[in-house]
């Protein structure tokens, strides 16, 4: 059961986040990039009004949170659309990745002259975290062909991530052996991860289907899709496969199978916006700002190099796949923003290179500083630029 301290310290996550969607009103500012700020703010290495360890056990609204967003683009996967759409956002997410993978990669070599570092580091570069632009894209109702493009872009793109991650790490590990390394083991295990993933939330999506032809009732359903989503967080999680990818899947599974899908949605976007507000919120309070100036001129360098592989892998992908002129033009600077996936492969990175695991941590959070709080106003700029978001908002 929570303590009445943590339920005192949820309260004023909350009220905080509210306060800051409202200041952002005044000056035309996405909600989440409030949360964020003020979530730093209240947080542990600023007021320190959210302890360190009460915002280490908030961790699972973090999973939650997630799991409803990569469920929520897993709604975008619904086969007749992807018919309409075409092949171009797997070609966008492919070049974006490996764009912007091959760019850190070639850079940073060029400046460390460390190959097993720059192949690690690089492969982080290709993830994006999707929470924070798939925020902006509901909060300003977007529409249009850059929209269409990205939510499925931002939903390959783990995949994508794990897959360079993967490649890269099997590769570093050859290269700094001085024995015998289990090239299988190193290459199935990404494998394992995005194929896991998917099978899984593939059933789960399945199970969900036939779930809420049993249950009626608004109640009923929404109970299930919140059971459902932290049943495939968890077990996902236990399993070590990718969370994101099952509960992508299950969304993907769930609107082609089932004609209550509109409904629950319905359901699922009245529960979700506290629980996002808080994620957010909680996002901002761990981020430690302390580490900024130990990153230098690397973190600086990898900053900068990554916008730019995405921004032209992106526009490359746009114009090999013939996407629309306004695709070309203007996804690139949606893919900023960086979090989630890329932590925890900054994490995984530490046993993969011991030497530098500190170093890549530290400037993957730094990183994502950064990108979390200048990302979501880059998106929504870039989405009003396109013409897909209201000049009044």
């Amino acid at each position: 059961m929570l303590s009445l301290n943590m339920l005192t310290y949820l309260a004023i996550a909350i009220f905080t986040g509210l306060l800051a969607g409202k200041l952002m009103k005044v000056f035309k500012l996405p909600n989440v990039t409030g949360y964020i700020i003020f979530g730093l703010i209240i947080g542990p290495y600023v007021l320190g009004i959210l302890p360190k360890d009460i915002v280490h056990s908030m961790s699972i609204i973090s999973d939650v949170a997630l799991g409803f967003i990569a469920f929520s683009i897993g709604s975008e996967f619904k086969l007749s659309y992807l018919k309409k759409i075409g092949k171009s956002p797997l070609v966008i997410a492919f070049c974006e990745g490996f764009g912007a993978t091959i760019l850190v990669d070639l850079i940073l070599y060029l400046i460390t002259k460390d190959i097993k570092f720059s192949l690690v580091l690089g492969a982080i570069a290709s993830a994006t975290a999707p929470a924070a632009t798939i925020m902006v894209v509901k909060q300003y109702k977007a529409k249009g062909p850059v929209t269409d493009t990205l939510l499925p872009v931002v939903a390959i793109d783990d995949a994508v991530a794990l897959i360079a991650f993967g490649i890269s790490v099997a590769i570093a590990k050859i290269i700094g052996s001085t024995g015998d390394v289990n090239l299988l083991e190193t290459i199935m295990s990404p494998v394992i991860e995005i194929v896991g993933g998917l099978l899984f939330g593939g059933i789960l999506g399945i199970t969900f289907t036939a779930l809420i032809k049993w249950f009626t009732g608004r109640g009923n359903r929404l109970a299930v899709a919140i059971g459902m989503v932290c049943l495939c967080v968890g077990v996902s999680s236990l399993c070590s496969f990718s969370s994101l990818l099952a509960c992508m899947a299950m969304g993907a599974v769930l609107i082609n199978t089932s004609t209550k899908y509109t409904e629950l949605f319905a359901l699922t976007d009245r529960f979700t916006p506290p629980l996002f507000l808080l994620f957010f919120v909680v996002s901002g309070a761990e981020l430690n700002i302390g580490i900024l100036p130990s990153v230098g001129i690397i973190g600086a360098v990898y900053i900068i190099v990554r916008v730019i592989g995405k921004m032209s892998g992106a526009s490359f992908g746009a114009i090999v796949s013939h996407a629309p002129i306004n695709v070309r033009k203007y996804l690139g600077p949606t893919l900023i923003p960086q979090a989630g996936v890329a932590i925890g492969l900054s994490m995984a990175a530490m046993t993969v290179v011991p030497e530098y695991g500190s170093k890549i941590r530290a400037i993957i959070l730094c990183a994502t500083i950064v990108y979390e709080l200048v990302g979501p106003v880059i998106t929504k700029i870039t989405l009003k630029k396109a013409g897909e978001i209201s000049e009044d908002l």
